[in-house]
């Protein structure tokens, strides 16, 4: 009896679970005994048993495998025919003469397989044969598919062929095109250029998205020539692609009538339906630029939705500033549509300078109020001590807080303007809390002896919110200075002044300062809020007697707290913490708990070890695993052995 004699009895036995488990074996130990049986079960009618043949026959491989599975490319059984086809593009380089003999099949289905598992072979013997296929056969579909192919392998041996067949059939030509583009190969450029005045109107639109893939800068040249005898949706694709192989900056190097014919172009390529040929040309259109290209990017950037565009939108703005300050772009600004001003706003924002911040103020008070708040921003950014007047101006006679912000920024922090200081304290009063909190920065930013003064009364104001804005502000202009106000707010009954005043003295957190002590006048308050705020800046302050503090925090009623005492801890690695963490691995709240075992793996030493080694042995699954992991932790980083 044979080696395999009962496994290839068990793939004939009818028994599909055999069968199946038979196929599995078959494959796993390459038996090429087995590959009559195998293409037989891949017309089973059980579907594992099929899937597990054509497994096998792609493990065994090997000429036995192609020429037993060839014949069944001519089933009549759809599914059978599918997995001939899937091995063979899996194996077939394996027996490259059984391929080629399918190309010279009588029946062209066979020849249009052949070309198709050609293509999945990824290796330069497959291109002479479907060249041949390519140039020669009789059936149509044959060559399609020889083309398809070629561009598959993407050899660039196949660039000649190829180059030849853009003469074929239309059905052809697009395959031949679309093959070319992927293969890139030089000499494929002045081919494809000569096929243009040849082909119709479809495959021509082809030829110039191919030479745009393919970005080979001899076609420039031989495009341009073609944009006066072209129709206007050709030419539109042929300014596309152009635009594509030059990059913008490039344009810039065509002559002058080139440049000028080009332009024209561009901007009639604006009005294409083709999304993707508009911002080719706005991209061109901002290095080969003038006041007509201008004028019809704005009226595009205009005319797009501007939440669903807005990519589209920042190209226009981007090729807008590029071009550079224009009349097209000043009249926008001053009387064009609201979506249109908007766009020229943030393109002459780019492009900056004294002459756009005059441009800017002089405009202001002749648009609505969209247009203004985004003039404002624009002046935020470019303007100098030219707009102080302006923002001044627009401080006291506009409503608006988006303006008022801007205006306030500028004055405060931007350029320091002092005698803005009393006007922006008033607007501490206004309705708007983010103007409020624009006007506090700025008061802040603007500072002086006299700034100070004025929020050293509001301290005392009976409104807390004005007391709350004292404090920041004091303890950000005059920290030292002010430390009396400060060491009264931490008694204030607002809880949210006490730990605004809290993160000011915290700042005076040294050896030489009291800042510590201020603090922990506050660890008991009796609002929780308040602790958690005292617990997070002792546990920032530098000196390490805030670690006894943050030890005593661990008694805190609130259980956060306490969880935040530890987080501290742990980051300070405060080795006189550890016996009070010990006491809490008892706490009734796992929460709690876990943190504990954390924070001990956080500070290590023995001590801290030890006591995890005695979680390790608890009941409770997850405590214990948390006390394994903080244990690796102190191994893994302090070297502590077991």
């Amino acid at each position: 009896m044979g080696e395999h004699d009962e496994l290839l009895g068990q793939l004939r036995s009818g028994d599909v679970e055999l069968e199946r488990e038979a196929a599995f074996a078959a494959g796993d130990g390459k038996i090429l005994e087995a590959v009559p049986l195998l293409v037989t079960l891949v017309q089973s009618q059980n579907l594992g048993v099929q899937e597990a043949a054509d497994r096998a026959l792609r493990l065994i491989g090997g000429p036995a495998v192609v020429q037993a599975i060839a014949p069944l490319l001519r089933s009549d059984d759809p599914p059978a025919r599918n997995i001939a086809m899937d091995v063979m593009r899996e194996v077939g380089d394996q027996d490259f003469p059984t391929l080629v003999a399918l190309l010279h099949d009588d029946d062209p289905d066979m020849r249009i397989f052949a070309t198709d598992i050609m293509g999945s072979t990824n290796t330069v013997q497959a291109v002479a044969p479907l060249c041949e296929a390519l140039l020669k056969d009789p059936e149509v579909n044959v060559r399609y598919q020889a083309a398809v192919s070629l561009g598959v392998l993407g050899k660039p041996e196949a660039a000649k062929c190829l180059n030849k067949a853009l003469a074929d059939d239309e059905w052809v030509q697009f395959a031949v095109i679309e093959s070319l583009a992927k293969i890139r190969d030089e000499s494929s450029v002045s081919a494809l250029v000569g096929a243009l005045g040849k082909s119709t109107d479809l495959v021509a639109s082809m030829i110039v998205d191919a030479l745009g893939e393919i970005g080979n800068i001899k076609a420039v040249t031989m495009l341009i020539k073609r944009l006066d005898d072209s129709p206007a949706a050709l030419r539109n694709k042929i300014c596309k692609a152009v635009v594509n192989i030059l990059g913008g900056k490039s344009l810039t190097l065509l002559s002058e009538h080139e440049r000028e014919k080009f332009r024209e172009y561009l901007v009639a390529a604006l009005q294409d339906e083709d999304e993707e040929i508009q911002d080719a040309a706005v991209h061109g259109l901002a290095f080969v630029g003038g006041e007509k290209p201008a004028r019809a990017v704005l009226a595009l950037a205009g005319g797009l939705d501007q939440d669903r565009a807005q990519e589209r939108i920042e190209l226009c703005v981007a090729s807008l500033a590029t071009m550079g300050l224009s009349r097209a772009l000043e009249e926008s600004l001053a009387f064009g549509p609201a979506p249109e001003a908007l766009v020229a706003v943030e393109a002459l924002s780019r492009i900056g300078g004294e002459q756009v911040s005059r441009l800017f103020m002089d405009t202001f008070w002749k648009r609505d109020r969209d247009v203004q708040r985004a003039i404002a921003g624009a002046l935020l950014q470019v303007a100098g001590a030219e707009a102080v007047d302006f923002f001044l101006d627009a401080l006291e006679r506009h409503a608006d807080g988006t303006v008022l912000k801007g205006a306030i920024a500028f004055l405060g922090q931007k350029m320091r303007v002092d005698k803005a200081a009393e006007r922006i304290f008033s607007l501490l009063g206004h309705p708007y809390d983010d103007v409020k909190e624009a006007a506090l920065e700025a008061c802040v930013a603007l500072g002086g002896e006299e700034m100070n003064d004025r929020f050293l009364a509001m301290a005392g104001s009976p409104e807390p919110l004005e007391r709350l804005m004292a404090v920041y502000a004091l303890g950000r202009i005059d920290l030292e200075k002010n430390i009396e106000a400060l060491r009264a707010a931490l008694e204030d009954e607002v809880p949210d002044i006490r730990k605004v005043a809290l993160e000011a003295v915290a700042q005076l957190c040294g050896p030489e300062s009291d800042g510590l002590n201020l603090l922990v006048s506050r660890l008991m308050d009796e609002s929780r809020e308040v602790r958690l705020a005292v617990v997070e800046q002792i546990g920032n302050c530098s000196l390490k007697e805030g670690n006894e503090y943050l030890v005593q925090a661990l008694d805190d009623p609130d259980d956060w707290v306490r969880i935040r005492a530890m987080e501290a801890l742990g980051i300070r690695c405060a080795e006189e913490a550890v016996p009070r963490l010990v006491e809490l691995l008892e706490s009734p709240n796992k929460l709690l708990a876990l943190k504990v075992i954390e924070t001990l793996g956080e500070i290590g030493g023995k001590a801290a070890f030890r006591a995890l080694l005695d979680v390790v042995g608890s009941q409770d699954q997850e405590l214990s695993e948390a006390a394994e992991n903080a244990i690796s932790k102190i191994q893994d980083e302090q070297g502590e052995d077991r």
